[in-house]
């Protein structure tokens, strides 16, 4: 007898639909936050577009956390403090 497992992995569906919230008009006056997401490089990304943000836009800071690894989720508590503080969050890859 002889058992055969499947690497192949079953896709998990959500039932929550969660709408998507209108675009932002600009992010003059903007508070952003960085949710790196522990990956290689992911830092240097997020500093990038701090740069690139601060040249073209007036906002007012950045907030930044990043996960222990891109395997786990946010902390609550990140993902708390980045809702309460920030306009808009980037969510960013590193590699």
């Amino acid at each position: 007898k002889m058992i055969v497992l499947s690497p192949e992995g079953k896709a998990r569906t959500s039932a929550v639909r969660v709408p998507a919230l209108p675009r932002l008009p600009d992010l003059n006056g903007k508070v952003v936050g960085f949710l790196d997401n522990g990956k290689p490089n992911g830092d240097l990304l997020q500093e990038r577009f701090e740069e690139l943000l601060k040249r073209s836009y007036n906002i007012a800071g950045v907030i930044r956390r990043r996960k222990i690894s891109a395997q786990q989720g946010a902390p609550q508590a990140y993902l708390e403090e980045l809702a309460a503080q920030a306009d808009c969050i980037i969510s960013g890859l590193g590699d």
